[in-house]
């Protein structure tokens, strides 16, 4: 089996005890690499940071951050600080997040989400590279700055998290790994000619809601709730994305009954859907089902819902462990 991620749990009460444990369980147990989200919680920089003290070898990295939360330069600075201080451990993963989490939390218009990104991975290399930016671009312009000091690493690692075909087209040519979330092994293959026609080596890393337990059931219902949670509160895009793999019927159905009856809503998403987008089920189901997503992709990353408990997200990690 190829590399295996995991997200840290994102719990909205998590406590430095948990990400000490977790961070520590992700590196006894050889996974590849703990990727910290953003979102509206807690902000990922800070809990790298933590994880950088209590671990030694595994890979972290930033799961992902919007490229609308923070300038070119500022992303580069807190890349080069957190690299050092991790032992050259980090990777950095971007996106575009969404029109709603950009205007309504951060305030900024969700304009040129292409040309964005663009600009932003070429002046974030510019700057870890030691160079002086001096950066003309369409969306930002700087005038001979360099960072005070020599990052540990003038290349680190940029992953891009996309899924519209001009995001993607753009992820293969500048980035250095590919986030998908969402998407079944398909379209990872239809995707995947993408990125090897242009002979660069790009990592396939798919993000993957996942849990596992004894109780087969117990483990799909946690999952089941997780991605009806980004179908029918996450803007339009996921219940769009979704509705693309002929599932629009549930998913318009689903994101109906989200307000008023969520337990419903919930009911709406069907087993098939769960088995195309996640890995869930006993822990011999969902090994042979993180199995198939391995062979197609380079490191698949599981991603343990925010409604699974410490025990239970222990118990996933220990039987999908590498």
């Amino acid at each position: 089996m190829s590399s295996t991620g995991i997200v840290v749990p994102y719990w909205a009460d998590v406590k430095k005890d948990d990400l000490t444990y977790f961070s520590k369980l992700a590196e006894d147990l050889g996974y590849h690499s703990i990727w910290v989200p953003e979102m509206w919680g807690r902000d990922a920089f800070s809990l790298i940071s933590h994880m950088a003290s209590v671990t030694e070898k595994i890979k972290l990295a930033t799961g992902i951050i919007s490229i609308y939360s923070r300038s070119p330069a500022l992303i580069a600075q807190s890349a080069a600080t957190m690299d050092e201080y991790c032992g050259g451990r980090l990777i950095l993963g971007l996106g575009i997040s969404s029109v709603y989490l950009n205007e309504y939390w951060h305030g900024t218009k969700f304009e040129r989400p292409i040309r964005r990104t663009l600009e932003c991975v070429e002046i974030i290399r510019t700057i870890l590279a030691g160079k002086r930016a001096d950066y003309d671009g369409e969306i930002f312009r700087l005038r001979n700055f360099r960072l005070l000091f020599e990052p540990l690493r003038s290349e680190i690692p940029i992953y891009i998290a996309s899924m519209g075909p001009k995001n993607i087209e753009l992820t293969s040519q500048i980035a250095d790994g590919w986030i998908p979330y969402l998407c079944p092994v398909s379209l990872i293959n239809e995707r995947k000619e993408m990125f090897t026609s242009g002979g660069r080596e790009i990592t396939l890393a798919p993000f993957l809601p996942a849990m596992v337990s004894d109780d087969r059931r117990e483990s799909r219902e946690i999952v089941r709730e997780f991605v009806a949670l980004y179908v029918c509160s996450m803007g339009d895009y996921y219940h769009k994305l979704v509705s693309s793999y002929g599932f629009g019927e549930e998913a318009d159905r689903a994101k109906k009954l989200w307000r008023d009856n969520r337990a419903e809503a919930v009911k709406s998403i069907s087993d098939e859907l769960i088995d195309l987008v996640s890995v869930s089920g006993s822990p011999d189901e969902a090994r042979e089902r993180l199995g198939t997503f391995a062979d197609n992709s380079d490191l698949p990353i599981l991603m343990f819902p925010y409604n699974a408990s410490r025990e239970q997200t222990a118990f996933a990690m220990e039987a999908l462990a590498p």
